[in-house]
């Protein structure tokens, strides 16, 4: 057995941010009413836009666009938009906080989750067959005919996954999870629990994530399951967290599927480490009194709540009664979602960002424009074209790639800045960057 691979524990596939969700509409200069255009460049999840969502005033509306490089990942931010977009009387707002979070950070999930998370692909694989938009939050009709059809692919195995043996699923996420632990702990696999506590105590808590629970990260560094909200049986794979990726064997190119996500950081950064909620970050003898699941829920409630009291509730839907608990749920059809007012998603081809400049729709057109720290590469001069008067720029820096050290997460950030400034932004010293999130404003001459 090798040493292993330090550098692999981020994986291949953004499965969720390394960075807190964040507003992108209260970063940086007041902007003014009207629709404002926001740029996601590979962000893995919906945490921006529920936040940016959440903060929206009555006069403002905002139109969202997505870029990932992995069509694997769209299906999932589709597939947790439309969870977040189920209203109240069709899901209980606990329940779909419940559902969204094991989707969202388990590796292995409850039966009744399943049966939410395949009705939902069943509804996706038919709306991104569709020419015309069929929801304003779901827009798939300016990807490429081959990327629909690979997503409608995406879904279509989702809802397989079990269908050859109900009874008795294969193990394919644990064995996934387990190789994946190996490969980057090598000779060190058999002391696991002892380079697990370093990564929690001695870099996600010196960096500030105290509220990270020993026990639960313990329990997602070993098997998966972040988030273990009531008592059940997590044992049936979650699809959505399963991916292809190209190896060479004998120079031949063979595709694996697998578990290729973030196996260190872990998926409560999203929405479980900062909260407005003070209370929820409150200690006992030095310890915290919630933990980062208890706020990643509490959270979510929030943003969802804000999304629900942006109207479009409609109220057709059927209802099912889950054969575990019996408790009664609703099938929920694209036309019974949500419509929140004033809110746009559309997600773009995958290699649309360097071809934005060259469509006159998209000249001088986004007024923020958000870069996660795995897509760093494409940042460049470009931008100018694409960047509104006085735009600003969101850049997720490396603090919570846990493999870096210091010196490299150091040189990480000057690497951003000077790209940045090379592409005519000036950073923004107005408290709104830090070492999480590098923010910068057009330098208009």
């Amino acid at each position: 057995m090798s040493a292993g691979r330090a550098s692999e524990g981020a994986g291949c596939i953004t499965w969720w941010g390394f960075s807190p969700a964040r507003d992108l509409l209260h970063i940086g200069p007041e902007r003014c009413e009207g629709e404002m255009n926001v740029l996601l460049v590979g962000s893995g999840d919906p945490r921006h836009i529920l936040k940016t969502i959440a903060g929206l005033q009555d006069k403002q509306s905002v139109h969202i666009w997505v870029i990932e490089n992995n069509m694997e990942v769209v299906a999932r931010q589709l597939l947790l938009l439309y969870l977040a977009l189920i209203p109240q009387d069709s899901m209980g707002i606990n329940e779909k906080t419940e559902v969204f979070l094991e989707v969202f950070g388990n590796a292995e999930i409850r039966s009744q989750a399943e049966e939410v998370l395949q009705r939902v692909a069943s509804q996706l694989s038919l709306s991104v067959t569709e020419t015309m938009a069929t929801h304003a939050c779901l827009n798939t009709t300016l990807l490429k005919f081959k990327e629909r059809d690979e997503l409608d692919m995406i879904f279509k195995s989702w809802i397989q996954t079990r269908s050859s043996s109900p009874e008795r699923p294969a193990p394919i996420m644990s064995k996934a999870w387990d190789y994946r632990v190996r490969q980057h702990l090598g000779t060190r696999y058999d002391s696991k629990k002892g380079c697990f506590d370093w990564d929690l105590t001695m870099k996600l808590h010196e960096k500030g994530c105290g509220v990270i629970n020993r026990q639960q990260y313990m329990r997602w560094r070993e098997q998966g399951l972040a988030f273990e909200m009531r008592e059940g049986v997590y044992q049936i794979t979650n699809p959505s967290l399963l991916s292809s990726r190209v190896f060479s064997q004998k120079g031949d190119k063979v595709a694996i599927r697998g578990y290729w996500g973030d196996i260190v950081s872990s998926p409560y950064l999203s929405f479980g480490i900062e909260t407005d909620d003070k209370s929820l970050l409150k200690t006992q003898n030095g310890q915290p009194i919630k933990t980062a699941q208890d706020i990643s829920f509490a959270n979510l409630q929030g943003l969802f709540q804000s999304l629900s009291s942006r109207r479009g509730c409609p109220t057709t839907s059927q209802t099912y009664t889950d054969a575990e608990d019996g408790t009664s749920i609703r099938t929920v059809s694209i036309k019974d979602l949500m419509y929140p007012n004033g809110i746009s998603v559309t997600f773009l081809p995958l290699d649309s960002f360097h071809k934005l400049p060259e469509k006159q729709k998209y000249s001088q057109f986004f007024n923020t424009i958000y870069f996660s720290a795995s897509f760093v590469h494409q940042l460049g001069p470009m931008m100018r074209q694409i960047a509104a008067p006085d735009a600003v720029l969101v850049v997720e820096l490396a603090k919570y790639i846990l493999d870096l050290n210091k010196e490299q997460e150091a040189g990480f950030a000057k690497k951003v800045e000077d790209i940045a400034l090379e592409a005519g932004f000036e950073p923004l010293h107005e408290g709104t960057s830090n070492d999480v999130h590098a923010v910068f404003v057009q330098h208009i001459k």
